[in-house]
């Protein structure tokens, strides 16, 4: 065999692999990989081992009921939401201190504040303002604890769906707005047709995440006595003393943030499978 030959033979073999030390951050990745294992294990074996049959078959009708009450809250919040989010993002982009201003005081009052201090002002503090609101006509809306949670909702993830929005908007690039100008088309239209629709793909995934932190903070419903899913989880431990009910309601909030996930991630896979990756 010639040299050249024994060298291209050579050339072709593949690398030696690696050995991979075992390292502080290995070692501890592997612990923390261990211990959720182990969590895992434990909490089935708590489930299997504390299944009552007659507690499981009472109560879990009623975190269904409970589970139907959290979708509503979350579709409708998100909904309503979004399109309070669309104008109120225009607004903090706006030139218009006047506008501005109030537009971007909203968002830091909603962001800067905790979702449950929101819910109890707005359902304890209505109550203080009865004659008023019984004079203007508001107050079966108010009385209820459902429409004070569902417009606490509403109102704070307007906010960071705003915040979303005018991140979104604020990256396509300037130069789409000056072509569509260049052809003669109106800036509403520009926006509607052109700019909305590619923020849109941008914001996909941070509307993801916020969905998400909307059905995890939808339990704070249950503090005023709104019986969504973690409300009827309350009723069923006050009821039977019986901590294997946290654990389902755990496990169903799991499900439904696993499911919102992968659907997610389907429809940003479609959604932007034009796109060059």
């Amino acid at each position: 065999m010639s040299d050249a030959t024994a060298g291209m033979i050579e050339a072709q073999k593949p690398p030696p692999q690696a050995r991979r030390r075992w390292g502080i951050a290995r070692i501890a990745g592997t612990m923390l990989c261990g211990l959720w294992a182990a969590l895992g294990l434990g909490i089935a074996a708590s489930l299997v081992s504390n299944y009552d049959a007659d507690i499981f078959t009472r109560y879990m009708p009623r975190m269904m009921e409970g589970l139907w009450v959290t979708a509503k809250l979350v579709v409708l919040s998100i909904m309503a939401g979004g399109l309070l989010a669309i104008p109120l993002a225009l607004a903090r982009m706006s030139h218009n201190p006047l506008i501005a201003k109030p537009a971007f005081a909203y968002v830091y009052a909603f962001r800067g504040t905790p979702l449950l201090g929101q819910v109890f002002l707005l359902y304890y503090g209505a109550g203080q303002f009865v004659d008023e609101l019984q004079a203007v006509g508001l107050w079966w809306f108010f009385r209820d604890a459902y429409n004070c949670v569902l417009l606490t909702f509403i109102l704070n993830t307007a906010a960071y769906q705003a915040e979303i929005y005018k991140t979104a908007i604020e990256s396509i690039p300037r130069g789409q707005w000056e072509a569509a100008s260049s052809l003669g088309l109106h800036k509403g239209t520009t926006f509607r047709k052109i700019i909305l629709p590619q923020a849109m793909i941008t914001a996909l995934r941070p509307l993801g995440n916020e969905i998400i932190l909307m059905v995890k903070g939808s339990a704070v419903a249950s503090i005023v006595t709104v019986f969504d899913l973690m409300g009827a989880t309350k009723l069923a431990f006050s009821r039977t003393y019986d901590f294997n009910v946290y654990l389902w309601a755990a496990i169903i909030y799991l499900m439904i943030v696993e499911t919102l996930r992968r659907v997610w991630a389907v429809l940003e896979r479609r959604l932007t499978r034009h796109l060059v990756r």
